[in-house]
Protein backbone atom coordinates (compact mmCIF):
# COMPACT_ATOMS: atom_id res chain seq x y z
CA UNK A 1 0.00 0.00 0.00
CA UNK A 2 2.88 2.37 0.79
CA UNK A 3 4.21 1.99 -2.73
CA UNK A 4 0.89 3.18 -4.10
CA UNK A 5 0.37 6.05 -1.67
CA UNK A 6 2.90 8.41 -3.24
CA UNK A 7 1.63 8.20 -6.84
CA UNK A 8 -1.98 8.32 -5.57
CA UNK A 9 -1.28 11.48 -3.56
CA UNK A 10 0.58 13.06 -6.48
CA UNK A 11 -2.30 12.15 -8.80
CA UNK A 12 -4.71 13.93 -6.47
CA UNK A 13 -2.51 17.05 -6.36
CA UNK A 14 -2.16 17.08 -10.15
CA UNK A 15 -5.91 16.60 -10.56
CA UNK A 16 -6.54 19.65 -8.37
CA UNK A 17 -3.96 21.66 -10.33
CA UNK A 18 -5.52 20.55 -13.62
CA UNK A 19 -8.99 21.52 -12.41
CA UNK A 20 -7.70 24.95 -11.37
CA UNK A 21 -5.97 25.43 -14.73
CA UNK A 22 -9.15 24.45 -16.55
CA UNK A 23 -11.20 26.88 -14.48
CA UNK A 24 -8.78 29.75 -15.15
CA UNK A 25 -7.69 29.10 -18.74
CA UNK A 26 -10.86 27.86 -20.42
CA UNK A 27 -13.53 30.40 -21.47
CA UNK A 28 -16.57 28.46 -20.29
CA UNK A 29 -18.86 31.31 -21.40
CA UNK A 30 -17.28 32.74 -24.57
CA UNK A 31 -20.14 35.19 -25.20
CA UNK A 32 -22.10 35.88 -21.98
CA UNK A 33 -25.84 36.15 -22.48
CA UNK A 34 -25.82 34.43 -25.87
CA UNK A 35 -28.19 31.69 -27.00
CA UNK A 36 -26.05 29.44 -29.19
CA UNK A 37 -28.63 26.86 -30.25
CA UNK A 38 -28.21 26.37 -34.00
CA UNK A 39 -30.81 25.46 -36.58
CA UNK A 40 -29.64 23.73 -39.79
CA UNK A 41 -33.08 24.29 -41.37
CA UNK A 42 -32.58 28.02 -41.03
CA UNK A 43 -28.98 28.27 -42.13
CA UNK A 44 -28.60 25.74 -44.95
CA UNK A 45 -30.58 24.78 -48.02
CA UNK A 46 -32.26 21.41 -48.45
CA UNK A 47 -29.68 20.46 -51.10
CA UNK A 48 -26.76 21.36 -48.82
CA UNK A 49 -28.22 19.35 -45.96
CA UNK A 50 -28.97 16.37 -48.20
CA UNK A 51 -25.43 16.27 -49.57
CA UNK A 52 -23.90 16.40 -46.10
CA UNK A 53 -26.26 13.71 -44.78
CA UNK A 54 -25.51 11.43 -47.73
CA UNK A 55 -21.77 11.85 -47.26
CA UNK A 56 -21.85 11.02 -43.56
CA UNK A 57 -24.23 8.09 -44.11
CA UNK A 58 -21.65 6.59 -46.46
CA UNK A 59 -18.49 7.38 -44.53
CA UNK A 60 -19.53 6.69 -40.92
CA UNK A 61 -19.67 2.88 -41.01
CA UNK A 62 -16.13 2.68 -42.37
CA UNK A 63 -14.79 5.44 -40.13
CA UNK A 64 -16.33 4.01 -36.96
CA UNK A 65 -15.34 0.52 -38.03
CA UNK A 66 -11.74 1.63 -38.42
CA UNK A 67 -11.78 3.14 -34.94
CA UNK A 68 -13.28 0.00 -33.43
CA UNK A 69 -10.87 -2.38 -35.17
CA UNK A 70 -7.89 -0.25 -34.19
CA UNK A 71 -8.96 -0.28 -30.54
CA UNK A 72 -9.65 -4.01 -30.57
CA UNK A 73 -6.23 -4.79 -32.04
CA UNK A 74 -4.51 -2.47 -29.55
CA UNK A 75 -6.32 -4.09 -26.62
CA UNK A 76 -5.69 -7.60 -27.97
CA UNK A 77 -1.96 -6.94 -28.20
CA UNK A 78 -1.86 -5.01 -24.94
CA UNK A 79 -3.77 -7.43 -22.75
CA UNK A 80 -2.31 -10.72 -24.00
CA UNK A 81 1.15 -12.19 -24.33
CA UNK A 82 0.92 -11.79 -28.10
CA UNK A 83 2.06 -8.19 -27.74
CA UNK A 84 5.05 -9.17 -25.61
CA UNK A 85 6.07 -11.80 -28.16
CA UNK A 86 5.78 -9.23 -30.96
CA UNK A 87 8.09 -6.83 -29.08
CA UNK A 88 10.80 -9.43 -28.51
CA UNK A 89 10.55 -10.73 -32.07
CA UNK A 90 10.85 -7.24 -33.54
CA UNK A 91 14.10 -6.58 -31.67
CA UNK A 92 15.68 -10.01 -32.13
CA UNK A 93 17.46 -9.22 -35.45
CA UNK A 94 19.34 -6.37 -33.70
CA UNK A 95 20.32 -8.32 -30.62
CA UNK A 96 17.14 -8.03 -28.59
CA UNK A 97 18.36 -5.34 -26.19
CA UNK A 98 15.79 -3.43 -24.18
CA UNK A 99 16.27 -0.20 -26.14
CA UNK A 100 15.60 -1.97 -29.42
CA UNK A 101 12.64 -3.73 -27.88
CA UNK A 102 11.10 -0.37 -26.97
CA UNK A 103 11.88 1.32 -30.29
CA UNK A 104 11.16 -1.54 -32.68
CA UNK A 105 8.39 -2.95 -30.51
CA UNK A 106 6.56 0.38 -30.62
CA UNK A 107 6.99 0.48 -34.39
CA UNK A 108 5.81 -3.12 -34.78
CA UNK A 109 2.68 -2.62 -32.65
CA UNK A 110 1.89 0.62 -34.50
CA UNK A 111 2.33 -1.02 -37.91
CA UNK A 112 0.16 -4.02 -37.00
CA UNK A 113 -2.56 -1.73 -35.72
CA UNK A 114 -2.47 0.46 -38.81
CA UNK A 115 -2.45 -2.49 -41.21
CA UNK A 116 -5.53 -3.90 -39.47
CA UNK A 117 -7.47 -0.72 -40.24
CA UNK A 118 -6.01 -0.07 -43.70
CA UNK A 119 -8.90 -1.59 -45.74
CA UNK A 120 -11.46 0.41 -43.78
CA UNK A 121 -9.38 3.58 -44.03
CA UNK A 122 -9.09 3.02 -47.78
CA UNK A 123 -12.85 2.87 -48.00
CA UNK A 124 -13.09 6.17 -46.10
CA UNK A 125 -10.64 7.69 -48.58
CA UNK A 126 -12.70 6.36 -51.49
CA UNK A 127 -15.83 8.03 -50.13
CA UNK A 128 -13.97 11.30 -49.59
CA UNK A 129 -12.70 11.15 -53.16
CA UNK A 130 -16.20 10.43 -54.48
CA UNK A 131 -17.49 13.58 -52.77
CA UNK A 132 -14.56 15.70 -53.93
CA UNK A 133 -12.99 16.14 -50.51
CA UNK A 134 -9.73 14.35 -51.33
CA UNK A 135 -7.42 15.12 -54.24
CA UNK A 136 -4.78 12.52 -53.38
CA UNK A 137 -3.77 9.68 -55.65
CA UNK A 138 -3.69 6.24 -54.08
CA UNK A 139 0.13 6.22 -53.99
CA UNK A 140 0.00 9.66 -52.38
CA UNK A 141 -2.51 8.43 -49.81
CA UNK A 142 -0.37 5.40 -48.98
CA UNK A 143 2.67 7.65 -48.63
CA UNK A 144 0.81 9.82 -46.12
CA UNK A 145 -0.33 6.73 -44.22
CA UNK A 146 3.30 5.60 -44.04
CA UNK A 147 4.43 9.00 -42.83
CA UNK A 148 1.73 8.97 -40.18
CA UNK A 149 2.81 5.56 -38.93
CA UNK A 150 6.47 6.56 -38.73
CA UNK A 151 5.80 9.90 -37.04
CA UNK A 152 3.29 8.41 -34.60
CA UNK A 153 5.60 5.51 -33.74
CA UNK A 154 8.56 7.85 -33.27
CA UNK A 155 6.68 10.16 -30.91
CA UNK A 156 5.25 7.22 -28.94
CA UNK A 157 8.63 5.51 -28.76
CA UNK A 158 10.24 8.67 -27.39
CA UNK A 159 7.77 8.78 -24.49
CA UNK A 160 7.93 5.03 -23.85
CA UNK A 161 11.72 5.02 -23.93
CA UNK A 162 11.76 7.73 -21.28
CA UNK A 163 9.34 5.75 -19.09
CA UNK A 164 11.19 2.43 -19.35
CA UNK A 165 14.53 4.15 -18.78
CA UNK A 166 13.17 5.87 -15.67
CA UNK A 167 11.83 2.55 -14.39
CA UNK A 168 15.21 0.85 -14.95
CA UNK A 169 17.12 3.62 -13.17
CA UNK A 170 14.69 4.29 -10.33
CA UNK A 171 12.43 1.31 -9.67
CA UNK A 172 10.55 2.94 -6.77
CA UNK A 173 10.23 6.49 -8.06
CA UNK A 174 10.12 5.88 -11.82
CA UNK A 175 6.59 7.27 -12.00
CA UNK A 176 7.74 10.65 -10.64
CA UNK A 177 10.58 10.90 -13.14
CA UNK A 178 8.25 9.64 -15.88
CA UNK A 179 5.63 12.26 -15.02
CA UNK A 180 8.26 15.00 -15.14
CA UNK A 181 9.62 13.70 -18.46
CA UNK A 182 6.12 13.49 -19.97
CA UNK A 183 5.36 17.06 -18.96
CA UNK A 184 8.70 18.25 -20.36
CA UNK A 185 8.09 16.40 -23.63
CA UNK A 186 4.66 18.05 -23.93
CA UNK A 187 6.27 21.48 -23.69
CA UNK A 188 9.14 20.62 -26.03
CA UNK A 189 6.76 18.99 -28.50
CA UNK A 190 4.52 22.05 -28.62
CA UNK A 191 7.53 24.16 -29.56
CA UNK A 192 9.10 21.69 -31.99
CA UNK A 193 5.99 20.23 -33.66
CA UNK A 194 5.48 23.04 -36.21
CA UNK A 195 9.18 23.02 -37.07
CA UNK A 196 9.81 19.26 -37.19
CA UNK A 197 6.54 17.34 -37.73
CA UNK A 198 4.29 19.63 -39.78
CA UNK A 199 6.80 19.91 -42.67
CA UNK A 200 6.65 16.10 -43.03
CA UNK A 201 3.05 16.36 -44.23
CA UNK A 202 3.00 19.70 -46.07
CA UNK A 203 5.19 22.30 -47.70
CA UNK A 204 4.97 25.85 -46.41
CA UNK A 205 5.67 29.08 -48.22
CA UNK A 206 5.30 32.69 -47.16
CA UNK A 207 2.13 34.39 -48.32
CA UNK A 208 3.23 36.39 -51.39
CA UNK A 209 3.61 40.15 -51.11
CA UNK A 210 0.47 41.98 -52.07
CA UNK A 211 -2.65 43.62 -50.74
CA UNK A 212 -3.92 40.53 -48.90
CA UNK A 213 -0.61 40.00 -47.11
CA UNK A 214 -0.44 43.65 -46.09
CA UNK A 215 -4.05 43.56 -44.90
CA UNK A 216 -3.46 40.46 -42.79
CA UNK A 217 -0.29 41.84 -41.21
CA UNK A 218 -2.09 45.12 -40.52
CA UNK A 219 -4.93 43.15 -38.93
CA UNK A 220 -2.41 41.40 -36.65
CA UNK A 221 -0.77 44.72 -35.78
CA UNK A 222 -4.13 46.27 -34.94
CA UNK A 223 -4.84 43.25 -32.77
CA UNK A 224 -1.55 43.66 -30.92
CA UNK A 225 -0.31 40.20 -31.93
CA UNK A 226 3.32 40.10 -33.15
CA UNK A 227 3.27 38.18 -36.44
CA UNK A 228 6.21 38.42 -38.81
CA UNK A 229 4.77 36.18 -41.49
CA UNK A 230 1.71 34.24 -42.56
CA UNK A 231 2.45 30.86 -44.12
CA UNK A 232 0.57 29.01 -46.85
CA UNK A 233 0.27 25.20 -46.74
CA UNK A 234 -0.02 23.30 -50.02
CA UNK A 235 -3.17 21.50 -48.88
CA UNK A 236 -4.62 21.33 -52.40
CA UNK A 237 -2.41 18.37 -53.30
CA UNK A 238 -4.38 16.19 -50.88
CA UNK A 239 -7.72 17.86 -50.11
CA UNK A 240 -10.29 20.46 -51.13
CA UNK A 241 -11.07 21.33 -47.51
CA UNK A 242 -10.66 24.91 -46.34
CA UNK A 243 -8.79 25.55 -43.12
CA UNK A 244 -6.29 27.63 -41.19
CA UNK A 245 -4.64 27.16 -37.82
CA UNK A 246 -2.11 28.48 -35.34
CA UNK A 247 0.53 26.29 -33.71
CA UNK A 248 3.66 26.59 -31.63
CA UNK A 249 4.55 29.49 -29.38
CA UNK A 250 7.40 31.91 -28.96
CA UNK A 251 9.68 31.91 -31.96
CA UNK A 252 7.92 28.85 -33.42
CA UNK A 253 4.44 30.39 -33.41
CA UNK A 254 2.95 30.47 -36.87
CA UNK A 255 -0.34 31.23 -38.55
CA UNK A 256 -0.95 28.87 -41.45
CA UNK A 257 -3.68 29.12 -44.09
CA UNK A 258 -4.49 26.42 -46.62
CA UNK A 259 -3.92 27.35 -50.24
CA UNK A 260 -7.45 26.08 -50.86
CA UNK A 261 -8.76 28.83 -48.58
CA UNK A 262 -6.85 31.47 -50.54
CA UNK A 263 -8.14 29.99 -53.79
CA UNK A 264 -11.82 29.58 -52.93
CA UNK A 265 -12.64 32.24 -50.33
CA UNK A 266 -12.88 35.99 -50.71
CA UNK A 267 -10.13 38.18 -49.18
CA UNK A 268 -12.62 39.31 -46.53
CA UNK A 269 -13.37 35.71 -45.59
CA UNK A 270 -9.67 34.90 -45.43
CA UNK A 271 -9.18 37.88 -43.11
CA UNK A 272 -12.01 36.62 -40.91
CA UNK A 273 -10.43 33.17 -40.61
CA UNK A 274 -7.03 34.71 -39.83
CA UNK A 275 -8.69 36.95 -37.22
CA UNK A 276 -9.93 33.76 -35.56
CA UNK A 277 -6.36 32.43 -35.49
CA UNK A 278 -5.10 35.73 -34.10
CA UNK A 279 -7.56 35.17 -31.27
CA UNK A 280 -5.72 31.98 -30.39
CA UNK A 281 -2.41 33.82 -30.46
CA UNK A 282 -3.60 36.76 -28.35
CA UNK A 283 -5.18 34.51 -25.74
CA UNK A 284 -2.04 32.30 -25.69
CA UNK A 285 -4.17 29.25 -26.35
CA UNK A 286 -1.24 27.14 -27.51
CA UNK A 287 0.65 27.95 -24.31
CA UNK A 288 -2.33 27.21 -22.06
CA UNK A 289 -3.06 24.05 -24.07
CA UNK A 290 0.53 22.96 -23.54
CA UNK A 291 0.19 23.54 -19.80
CA UNK A 292 -3.00 21.49 -19.69
CA UNK A 293 -1.36 18.72 -21.72
CA UNK A 294 1.65 18.69 -19.39
CA UNK A 295 -0.53 18.44 -16.28
CA UNK A 296 -2.76 15.82 -17.89
CA UNK A 297 0.21 13.78 -19.08
CA UNK A 298 1.85 13.83 -15.66
CA UNK A 299 -1.43 12.80 -14.03
CA UNK A 300 -1.75 10.00 -16.55
CA UNK A 301 1.65 8.61 -15.58
CA UNK A 302 0.64 8.59 -11.91
CA UNK A 303 -2.55 6.72 -12.82
CA UNK A 304 -0.43 4.34 -14.88
CA UNK A 305 1.78 3.65 -11.87
CA UNK A 306 -1.30 2.61 -9.89
CA UNK A 307 -2.46 0.31 -12.67
CA UNK A 308 0.95 -1.31 -13.07
CA UNK A 309 1.09 -2.07 -9.36
CA UNK A 310 -1.62 -4.66 -9.98
CA UNK A 311 0.39 -7.84 -10.40
CA UNK A 312 -2.33 -9.94 -12.13
CA UNK A 313 -2.33 -7.43 -15.00
CA UNK A 314 1.43 -7.76 -15.47
CA UNK A 315 1.26 -11.56 -15.36
CA UNK A 316 -1.46 -11.51 -17.98
CA UNK A 317 0.61 -9.51 -20.46
CA UNK A 318 3.87 -11.34 -19.76
CA UNK A 319 5.84 -8.37 -18.41
CA UNK A 320 7.71 -8.10 -15.11
CA UNK A 321 6.95 -4.40 -14.58
CA UNK A 322 7.45 -0.92 -16.06
CA UNK A 323 11.18 -1.58 -16.52
CA UNK A 324 10.40 -4.52 -18.81
CA UNK A 325 10.18 -3.41 -22.49
CA UNK A 326 7.51 -6.09 -23.03
CA UNK A 327 5.19 -3.61 -21.29
CA UNK A 328 5.09 -1.49 -24.50
CA UNK A 329 1.91 -3.02 -26.03
CA UNK A 330 0.03 -2.59 -22.76
CA UNK A 331 1.08 1.06 -22.50
CA UNK A 332 0.01 1.73 -26.08
CA UNK A 333 -3.35 0.04 -25.47
CA UNK A 334 -3.95 2.06 -22.30
CA UNK A 335 -3.04 5.25 -24.17
CA UNK A 336 -5.51 4.43 -26.97
CA UNK A 337 -8.36 3.62 -24.60
CA UNK A 338 -7.57 6.55 -22.31
CA UNK A 339 -7.49 8.99 -25.21
CA UNK A 340 -10.94 7.85 -26.35
CA UNK A 341 -12.41 8.01 -22.85
CA UNK A 342 -10.98 11.49 -22.29
CA UNK A 343 -12.20 12.77 -25.67
CA UNK A 344 -15.52 14.25 -24.46
CA UNK A 345 -13.71 16.35 -21.86
CA UNK A 346 -10.83 17.44 -24.09
CA UNK A 347 -13.22 18.22 -26.96
CA UNK A 348 -15.43 20.29 -24.68
CA UNK A 349 -12.41 22.38 -23.69
CA UNK A 350 -11.38 22.71 -27.34
CA UNK A 351 -14.86 23.85 -28.42
CA UNK A 352 -14.97 26.55 -25.76
CA UNK A 353 -11.56 27.83 -26.81
CA UNK A 354 -12.57 27.83 -30.47
CA UNK A 355 -15.77 29.71 -29.63
CA UNK A 356 -13.74 32.39 -27.86
CA UNK A 357 -11.57 32.74 -30.97
CA UNK A 358 -14.76 33.19 -33.02
CA UNK A 359 -15.86 35.97 -30.68
CA UNK A 360 -12.42 37.53 -31.01
CA UNK A 361 -12.69 37.48 -34.81
CA UNK A 362 -16.06 39.21 -34.64
CA UNK A 363 -14.78 41.79 -32.15
CA UNK A 364 -11.72 42.51 -34.30
CA UNK A 365 -13.41 42.73 -37.70
CA UNK A 366 -16.90 43.79 -36.59
CA UNK A 367 -18.18 42.08 -39.70
CA UNK A 368 -20.74 39.38 -38.80
CA UNK A 369 -22.01 39.19 -42.40
CA UNK A 370 -18.63 38.03 -43.67
CA UNK A 371 -18.29 35.72 -40.66
CA UNK A 372 -21.56 34.06 -41.63
CA UNK A 373 -20.48 33.79 -45.27
CA UNK A 374 -17.12 32.29 -44.26
CA UNK A 375 -18.69 29.74 -41.91
CA UNK A 376 -21.25 28.68 -44.50
CA UNK A 377 -18.49 28.27 -47.06
CA UNK A 378 -16.37 26.23 -44.67
CA UNK A 379 -19.30 24.02 -43.71
CA UNK A 380 -20.51 23.31 -47.23
CA UNK A 381 -17.03 22.85 -48.71
CA UNK A 382 -15.81 20.60 -45.89
CA UNK A 383 -19.18 18.77 -45.70
CA UNK A 384 -19.40 19.43 -41.96
CA UNK A 385 -22.02 17.52 -39.98
CA UNK A 386 -24.83 20.06 -39.63
CA UNK A 387 -26.87 18.11 -37.07
CA UNK A 388 -24.48 15.70 -35.30
CA UNK A 389 -25.61 13.00 -32.91
CA UNK A 390 -24.85 14.06 -29.31
CA UNK A 391 -22.42 11.16 -28.81
CA UNK A 392 -20.60 11.84 -32.06
CA UNK A 393 -20.45 15.51 -31.14
CA UNK A 394 -19.04 14.73 -27.69
CA UNK A 395 -16.40 12.25 -28.84
CA UNK A 396 -15.26 13.76 -32.14
CA UNK A 397 -16.13 17.47 -32.42
CA UNK A 398 -13.16 19.67 -31.54
CA UNK A 399 -14.90 22.81 -32.88
CA UNK A 400 -18.41 24.17 -32.41
CA UNK A 401 -20.84 22.97 -35.05
CA UNK A 402 -21.50 25.12 -38.09
CA UNK A 403 -25.00 26.04 -36.92
CA UNK A 404 -23.64 26.98 -33.48
CA UNK A 405 -21.12 29.31 -35.07
CA UNK A 406 -23.80 30.95 -37.17
CA UNK A 407 -25.97 31.36 -34.08
CA UNK A 408 -22.95 32.93 -32.36
CA UNK A 409 -22.69 35.52 -35.14
CA UNK A 410 -26.35 36.45 -34.76
CA UNK A 411 -26.04 36.67 -31.00
CA UNK A 412 -22.86 38.75 -31.28
CA UNK A 413 -24.69 41.16 -33.55
CA UNK A 414 -27.56 41.36 -31.08
CA UNK A 415 -25.33 41.85 -28.04
CA UNK A 416 -22.40 43.85 -29.37
CA UNK A 417 -23.55 45.36 -32.65
CA UNK A 418 -22.24 45.19 -36.21
CA UNK A 419 -20.43 47.65 -38.37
Amino acid sequence: MTGRRAPATTLLVLAVALAAALALAVPWTPLPGADLVGDPLRDFTAAERAREVAFHREVRPWSYGSLAVGLLVAVALGLTRAGARLVTAAARPLGGGWVWQVLLGTLAVTVVGRLSTLPLSARVEAVRRAYGLSTRTWPGWLAEVGKGVLVGAALSALVLLALVLAARLARRTWWAWGAAATAALAVAGSFAYPLVVEPVFADFTALPAGELREDLLALAERDGVPVQEVLVADASRRTTALNAYVSGFGSSRRIVVYDTLLRDATPEEVALVVAHELGHAEERDVLSGTLLAALGGAAGICLLALLLSWRPLLRRVGADGPADPRIVPLLLALAAVGTLLAAPATNLVSRRIEARADVHALDLTRDPATFVAAQRRLATTNLSDLDPHPLAYAFFATHPGATERLALAREWQRLRGSR
